[in-house]
């Protein structure tokens, strides 16, 4: 696993081997950040179950302000900071389940990246988390990675901007109307 593009290009990452987790694979990846290019600069993303850490870098590589990074595993946690050493950025990484994360969050991202374990139903439970919170920026996006297009929600008041389809993963970017 590699960051693909930015300032930190060509950069192998650590990642790990935990029950649950699977890192996006490089070609999805790069696929993904070409259709966010024109959203990364100056933002502030969210890394909601961040595993390696990988999305986010990936952002902060190609010019992102600010990166959350939450996974309530300790060993993912460390292994997000390592990375972060890697590629000398700076990012708050918070060990926390979902649930109390998005609670606890009083600032507004513009890019939220949701990838969860696919035998769960995160994604939607995170939506509507989100959106009783209001953390997405006007005209923000919510990028959601599942093996089926069945678990994710499209709620009112986002509109679908890409929908894609890599072997069986679904990639799905949400944008806040």
């Amino acid at each position: 696993m590699k960051v693909i593009q930015g300032k930190h290009k060509g950069t192998i990452l650590k990642g790990f081997d935990i029950d649950g987790t699977r890192p996006t694979m490089d070609r999805v990846k790069e696929s993904l950040f070409a259709m966010l290019q024109n959203y990364i600069i100056d933002s502030t993303v969210l890394d909601l179950f961040a595993g390696s850490g990988n999305l986010g870098i990936e952002a902060l590589s190609m010019g992102a302000k600010e990166c959350y990074f939450v996974d309530k595993n300790s060993i993912a946690c460390k292994i997000i900071k390592e990375n972060l050493d890697k590629v000398r950025e700076d990012g708050k990484v918070i060990k926390k389940d979902y649930k109390d994360a998005l609670q606890t969050f009083n600032n507004k991202f513009d890019i939220i990246f949701l990838d969860p374990p696919y035998h769960t139903d995160y994604i939607n439970k995170s939506i509507e988390l989100i959106i009783e919170k209001d953390l997405v920026d006007d005209k923000g996006l919510i990028v959601c990675e599942s093996n089926s297009v069945d678990k994710i929600m499209i709620p009112d008041c986002y509109t679908e901007l890409k929908n894609k389809t890599y072997g069986e993963k679904i990639v799905i970017i949400l944008q806040k109307k």
